[in-house]
């Protein structure tokens, strides 16, 4: 989720326990964990609200879509790589690949 290590997730928990101490990290944990609960029903509160707005014509839409960079894998990206895949194949095995060649 966060891209974070098992060394990084160490140290970061003993960052934890240094500033709130044995007794109050549980209940920074707690808090933490709810905050996240409520953020995560904000975020697919608003996206229902979103779809339900748009009407039936937008059902399938996805608010992730919304971000360019899914946009163009989406739109332009996925295109090229199913046009490209049944050519891929030949008798169902792939054809010889050259290193040299490029």
């Amino acid at each position: 989720m966060f891209n974070i290590g098992g060394v990084e997730f160490v140290i970061l928990l003993l960052l934890a326990l240094l500033i709130f101490g044995p007794d109050q990290l549980p209940k920074a944990a707690q808090q933490v964990g709810r905050v996240l609960r409520q953020l995560r029903t904000m975020a697919n509160s608003a996206s229902n609200d979103i779809k339900e707005g748009l009407g039936p014509e937008f059902k399938d839409f996805d608010v992730q879509d919304l971000n360019p960079k899914r946009f163009v894998q989406k739109h332009f990206w996925e295109e090229e790589e199913q046009e490209k895949k049944p050519a891929a194949r030949l008798n169902g095995k792939r054809p010889p690949f050259d290193d040299e060649a490029t």
